[in-house]
């Protein structure tokens, strides 16, 4: 059993203002895609002052998506009993789902405002976003939750709000899988010239299935518990349709190539 290493979720204080780490990892997040997006904009002929805009898009609509997700897909209930909920971010509760869905529709905005093709926008884009996915896993982690189910491997842990038992440190599944490798598989990927679609479709198969398989061993939401069969939880309903439009995604765009 690994022990895990008590980090305070508060990275600095200033008298009543507080500096979590979670709030750091997504401005890591964002730092990483501007970063990654200009080492791409020489590739793809985009102006660097486009990808800031780019990132302000993505950022607006992960943030604003996100809460929105969680709230619909994760606390609706809670939400109809007390609207204000949607507001209280400071309790925490963001969907990688509802961003998506939010980032998606930041980038057409984009697209509109640059006269760039949709999709063109979102295969360049897809190999901006693990990274910062992982970043956020790292500050999930810090904050002791999302952890898994509970394990006899030698490296489960002791999370402090996890009770007793040793549990699977499922955020750092994540970290590796979302982050990592989908980061590495992506921009291979990209680094040649593909059929239009192609790199956003890989990217929402990718996520979809490795967030599919984490699920197995990630400890459900307590007030939602399993949704079906007594295995299958929200993330892994959630994850069934992008695993399906980007197996699509990918299709189109070599049929079409």
């Amino acid at each position: 059993m690994l022990i895990y290493p008590e980090i305070d979720p508060v990275a600095l204080s200033l008298g009543p203002l507080k500096i979590h780490w979670y709030g750091i990892t997504y401005l890591v997040a964002f730092a990483l895609a501007w970063w990654l997006g200009r080492v791409r904009a020489e590739q793809y002929g985009w102006k660097k002052a486009e990808i800031e805009e780019l990132i302000f898009y993505g950022a607006v609509g992960l943030v604003l998506g996100g809460r929105f997700g969680y709230i619909l897909f994760y606390n609706f209930s809670a939400f109809i009993d007390n609207p204000i909920i949607l507001f209280k971010i400071w309790q925490g509760g963001m969907s990688f789902h509802g961003g998506l869905l939010g980032g998606a529709a930041a980038m057409w905005f984009f697209s509109k405002r640059y006269k760039k093709g949709y999709f063109e926008v979102l295969d360049f884009t897809a190999p901006l976003i693990p990274l910062g996915l992982g970043s956020g896993r790292i500050g999930n982690f810090i904050n002791s939750e999302l952890w898994g189910r509970p394990t006899d491997l030698p490296w489960g842990m002791v999370f402090p709000n996890g009770g007793d038992l040793a549990r699977h440190p499922s955020m750092l599944y994540e970290f590796f899988l979302e982050g990592i490798v989908l980061f590495a598989i992506l921009w291979w990927f990209s680094s040649r010239p593909r059929p239009v679609m192609s790199v956003s479709g890989l990217f929402v198969v990718g996520y979809g299935l490795f967030r599919f398989m984490v699920e197995f061993v990630r400890q459900p939401d307590a007030h939602m518990g399993y949704i079906a069969w007594g295995w299958l939880t929200q993330g892994q309903l959630l994850s069934v349709p992008l695993i399906i439009a980007g197996i699509l995604l990918i299709t189109t765009a070599y049929r079409r190539s």
